[in-house]
């Protein structure tokens, strides 16, 4: 089984949105990283010496190599990446080996044989 890695960097705004719209699209899990911390065209802004930059996340998703496009374009669309300025960037990355997934791999093997989807709740 081949797989992508797709990493995010996103507000708090659209995280729960994002990470649902993952899951629906295919995405059996995620691994969210917070305090992250970007700078885009423009430098944040700076208020008495502080950076007053908001929030940010990064989220790495491990998905199967034909589910990768639903997944990268659904978060875009939901994240509203291309639609709003500072919104959040995304990229797949191809990946080599990966360890530790034999459960995963497992479940996703059964649904296919079974042609059942995961729901939202992994189940």
């Amino acid at each position: 089984m081949k797989f992508k890695l797709i990493i995010a960097f996103l507000p708090d705004a659209h995280l729960e949105d994002v990470l649902k719209a993952a899951r629906s699209a295919g995405a059996t899990g995620s691994t969210v990283i917070t305090s992250a911390r970007g700078e885009g065209l423009a430098p944040e802004r700076k208020f008495l010496g502080l950076d007053v930059a908001s929030h940010r996340n990064l989220v790495f998703w491990l998905v199967e190599e034909a589910v990768a496009p639903t997944v990268l374009r659904e978060i875009s669309t939901v994240g509203r990446f291309e639609e709003e300025r500072g919104a959040g960037i995304a990229c797949q990355l191809d990946v080599e080996e990966a360890v530790g997934l034999m459960r995963q791999m497992q479940a996703i093997e059964k649904d296919r044989k079974h042609g059942a989807p995961r729901d939202a709740s992994g189940a």
